[in-house]
């Protein structure tokens, strides 16, 4: 896009092999993708590690056929070959194939994981997509992958030529929260906010109203930082028993392990709150609403929203480790 500071980076050329029956010495080159195919050592099925896995020959008469064959491979359990289908159909412009094999390298769901692949994967959707003309039916991926761009530019890559950026990365959020309402987005320009980055002045007045926007849509991070943040008056006066209720409500819709910290922040807050501020919180008939989640879930593994409220610290809303 061009409101956006580009970083593409130049295509790998790589060669994928298709056999002819009985013809081995046919062959063909296609410019830009990926080198697919495990090491018969890294076998993924149990089957013994010396023994190699043979992928089927394939040809594909288009980036179509290929992303259904991808599709139904993967949800066989044919890693290998589905990767294979999957990158012809995304280096012939497949959205969702991009879209796909960039959140299995990201989280390294039956492949190993490579966030540099990842990156440019993510970053051709980015880079790609149309304002003008938007595919209605592929929003939730594109959204997911400006977030999950703008989060690699924030830290980098290392051992890549993806640099830290937080420009970029600021702009990619602001973009996403503002166009697609995307809640963790929504998150991720907060907490840009609250610690001055991307060269944003401090303002957790701007934090608070960003966090809002993603807790009505039922994101617990947010829901739990604007919980705190009301509780202990940061950026706005005290509502102490408004901030326990949304702490409440951020603990309740927290299921994942790696939410802990929410639970541990609820906690900290109801500890410091008096028995007033539990009666009231408890008394409050008006639950805030919930939106619908995207519908394109984001692997579990994509950094799809930052980290520093993923780790607990004394100081819950501290600059995270770079």
């Amino acid at each position: 896009m061009a409101m956006l500071n580009s970083d593409r980076h130049s295509g790998q050329a790589c060669i994928c092999y298709s056999a002819i029956a009985r013809c081995s010495r046919v062959a063909f080159m296609i410019l830009g993708t990926i080198m697919i195919g495990l090491p018969p050592a890294l076998a993924l099925d149990g089957s013994d590690a010396n023994t190699p896995k043979k992928i089927p020959p394939m040809s594909f008469a288009s980036g179509q056929q290929a992303l259904r064959v991808g599709l139904d491979e993967l949800k066989a359990g044919e890693t290998e070959s589905s990767v294979v289908a999957l990158t012809y159909a995304a280096e012939n412009g497949l959205l969702i194939a991009r879209w796909k094999l960039g959140e299995m390298y990201a989280s390294g769901d039956g492949v190993s994981r490579d966030d540099a692949k990842a990156y440019r994967y993510f970053n051709q959707l980015v880079e790609d997509y149309d304002e003008d003309q938007p595919d209605q039916r592929y929003l939730s991926a594109i959204s997911n992958a400006f977030v999950t761009v703008g989060v690699y530019c924030l830290y980098g890559i290392p051992n890549s030529d993806v640099h830290p950026n937080p420009r970029r990365a600021q702009e990619l959020f602001q973009y996403a929260a503002t166009r697609f309402g995307d809640p963790n987005a929504q998150y991720n320009l907060a907490h840009m906010y609250m610690i001055g980055a991307g060269g944003l002045a401090r303002d957790s007045v701007a934090a608070i109203r960003w966090l809002a926007l993603a807790a009505k849509q039922g994101h617990p991070p947010s829901q739990a930082l604007l919980g705190h943040m009301l509780f202990v008056g940061d950026g706005v006066p005290g509502q102490r028993a408004r901030g326990l209720r949304w702490l409440e409500l951020a603990k309740d819709g927290a299921s994942s392990p790696k939410d802990q910290w929410i639970s541990q922040l609820y906690q900290r807050d109801f500890q410091a709150a008096t028995d007033g501020d539990r009666r009231m919180a408890a008394a409050m008939q008006e639950a805030p609403a919930k939106g619908t989640q995207q519908s394109i879930p984001v692997g579990s593994s994509v950094t799809s929203f930052l980290r520093p409220f993923g780790i607990p610290r004394a100081n819950p809303l501290s600059p995270p480790a770079q």
